[in-house]
């Protein structure tokens, strides 16, 4: 791999290294990469310790309340809508959260159509009252390409606003690539010497403090492993970061479409944090780090082609009734490819970014949404992109189209670094195109 470096001056981006370049970007291939096939289900007991100590799928309260452990330093009381079966009143003051006495907890088996929801309560579940009583597998949220990868001027940058930003804006999947350096896991963009956006155990705990003080909501992340190292390797700055209490563990091996719980069910029982892996993941040894691809398929990796098909990459042989019983994820991240010296780079396309991110039109989010759900019969559950922020808001209301909510929330947080942006200096893509021909002086 190239040793490389990154810097700006007066607007423009420089790149140098030595050495061979190899590209994230680029679809993984080789003797490394491995899916996951299982012959059959399998049924799994969960070992996490949890804040919940009331299961959502058969707590009812006769005469007496029901309390649960929660994240400390909220106080308030609201009614939760936990399924079709009934109301769960919850308060939740000073960290715990009681389930007020005669109200009956939905089943597991309880589920609702997206087109069919009725609003019973007014506490938003990610967002929506709508989205309380939908199983986390009937529910379409906005991922954050490369999410931590913040950094103005950057020819390796993917977003323009940093993770607070992003979920309090309404990102609730976080993806991102992973490097090991010096034994450490970092968040670096091929090279941790081109961008290094600090260790994983940093990044997880600003999630966590967020997830903490959100108990209404369910977060998503998908973590790369970019070089393809045991999954043990993750245990620790995982566990260190503080996500460990809200770690979903699966009870099947692998998940179906209509296995997964209610958002409310994850809510009730703190369960909040739904953890995937693309490679290397080994859910008998780490059962919190899922496998990704035994249930969650996506569409072509790192796109270059504007009219962004709907059609399934990874796994590779899937056909198309293993296809409808798992999850999957529209990626659209239009990119664009540089080729020097036979190296090949994928840079994210701002040119387009726009019309990418935009509710319809052309090579639109909001029109691969549409050829997805047609294709499939359902809508995506992730929608991946670059720049989230780019649009005002039009990639949430694609996804609340395909929830069948409204999208009336204020977007997009405001950078709170003074470096400009990659919209506002001269073109990135050609700033970039210039340093990558300097570079190919270099190898």
């Amino acid at each position: 791999m190239a040793v490389l470096s990154g810097s700006t001056s007066n607007g423009a981006i420089v790149l140098s290294g030595t050495n061979s370049f190899t590209d994230d970007n680029i679809l993984p291939t080789g003797s490394r990469v491995t899916y996951v096939s299982y012959g059959s289900q399998r049924t799994i007991s969960s070992t996490a310790s949890s804040p919940a100590a009331t299961s959502a799928s058969n707590a009812t309260a006769t005469g007496t309340a029901s309390t649960t452990s929660s994240p400390r330093g909220t106080t308030q009381a609201v009614t939760l809508l936990a399924g079709s079966v009934g109301l769960i009143t919850q308060s939740i003051i000073n960290g715990t959260v009681t389930l007020g006495a005669n109200t009956t907890a939905a089943s597991t088996s309880a589920s609702a159509s997206s087109t069919t929801s009725t609003v019973l309560n007014t506490q938003p579940c990610n967002n929506y009252p709508e989205l309380c009583e939908r199983k986390y597998s009937n529910v379409t949220e906005v991922c954050a390409h490369n999410s931590p990868f913040v950094k103005a001027g950057n020819a390796a940058s993917n977003q323009n606003l940093p993770v607070l930003n992003q979920l309090n804006d309404g990102i609730r999947m976080l993806q991102g690539q992973t490097h090991f350096e010096n034994n450490t896991l970092f968040y670096c963009h091929t090279s941790c010497s081109l961008l290094n956006a600090g260790t994983m155990e940093a990044y997880l705990a600003t999630v966590a403090s967020w997830v903490r003080t959100h108990p209404y909501d369910v977060v998503t992340i998908l973590i790369g492993n970019a070089d393809f190292i045991g999954v043990g390797n993750y245990t620790a700055p995982i566990q260190a970061s503080g996500l460990g209490p809200y770690l979903y563990e699966p009870p099947y091996i692998p998940m179906k479409l209509n296995d997964w719980p209610t958002l409310s069910e994850m809510i009730l029982t703190q369960k909040r944090v739904v953890l995937f892996m693309d490679y290397n993941a080994d859910q008998t040894t780490v059962p919190y780090i899922l496998d990704e691809f035994s249930q969650l398929w996506e569409t072509p990796f790192s796109p270059t082609n504007v009219s962004f098909p709907c059609n399934t990459q990874r796994p590779p042989g899937l056909n198309r009734n293993q296809s409808l019983e798992r999850m999957y994820m529209a990626n659209h991240n239009l990119n664009a490819e540089i080729n020097f010296l036979g190296a090949s780079l994928l840079l994210p396309n701002t040119a387009q970014i726009n019309q990418t991110n935009a509710v319809s039109g052309f090579g639109s989010l909001g029109l691969m949404a549409n050829t997805c759900t047609t294709d499939w019969n359902r809508p995506p559950n992730f929608l991946l992109v670059d720049f989230y922020d780019v649009g005002n808001g039009s990639v949430f209301e694609v996804a609340a189209q395909h929830n069948n909510v409204t999208y009336n929330r204020p977007c997009c947080g405001v950078a709170t670094s003074a470096a400009p942006s990659p919209f506002t200096t001269p073109s990135l893509l050609a700033a970039s195109m210039a340093a990558l021909a300097a570079l190919a002086a270099l190898l």
